[in-house]
């Protein structure tokens, strides 16, 4: 086990880019070595997130294909998106669920809350697990109607080698999948 660590001292912090999504900030902070450094981070929301890995049967996975702003092109992931204010993340996974693969979730299991990028970014995501799904649609607000992919869940090395199921949270999730699969067992 290692010595925890004292958190930097935040001698001052400041907005220098603000989105509707996200604000950046600058930070400045004193290490307890004396060192000072400015850092910047992104802000998010502060709402949290949730990611759910549906699974059909016990056999296999849905997936969605869904715009990527961010490469500019379509990604294979997991459903997800933001809690609502008032949502708790169970009841904001259920949520998406609905909207985005037009199913809910009988048994939702919580596998693992997640960060991305952590040294940069402030957002953290709750990761789910859903089984005995039937089928409950909601409105989404995406732009255009998700492709739903059925994958089985025999054929994950395949899955992990495709060029578009490259994010890291869906890749992660999976590999929650994989593990909590492993300790039922």
């Amino acid at each position: 086990m290692s010595k925890e660590k004292q958190v930097p001292q935040v001698l001052a912090r400041r907005v220098v880019a603000q989105s509707r999504l996200m604000r950046i900030e600058a930070v400045d902070l004193k290490f307890s070595n004396g060192e000072q450094r400015q850092f910047e981070r992104m802000k998010g929301s502060g709402r949290g997130a949730v990611m759910i890995v549906p699974c059909l049967d016990d056999e296999t996975l849905l997936l969605i294909r869904e715009y990527a702003a961010g490469l500019h092109d379509y990604q294979l992931g997991f459903p997800k998106g933001l809690i609502d204010p008032g949502e708790t993340p169970e009841e904001a996974a259920q949520r998406e669920l609905k909207e985005e693969v037009g199913y809910g979730s009988r048994q939702l299991e919580f596998l693992m809350e997640v960060s991305l990028a952590p040294q940069f970014f402030s957002a953290k995501m709750s990761v789910f697990v859903a089984r005995d799904l039937y089928p409950e649609s909601l409105p989404g607000d995406e732009p255009e109607r998700l492709e739903k992919v059925t994958w089985p869940l025999g054929d994950i090395d395949n899955l992990l080698a495709q060029p578009d199921f490259s994010e890291a949270r869906s890749v992660a999730a999976l590999l929650m999948l994989l593990r909590n699969l492993s300790e039922a067992q």
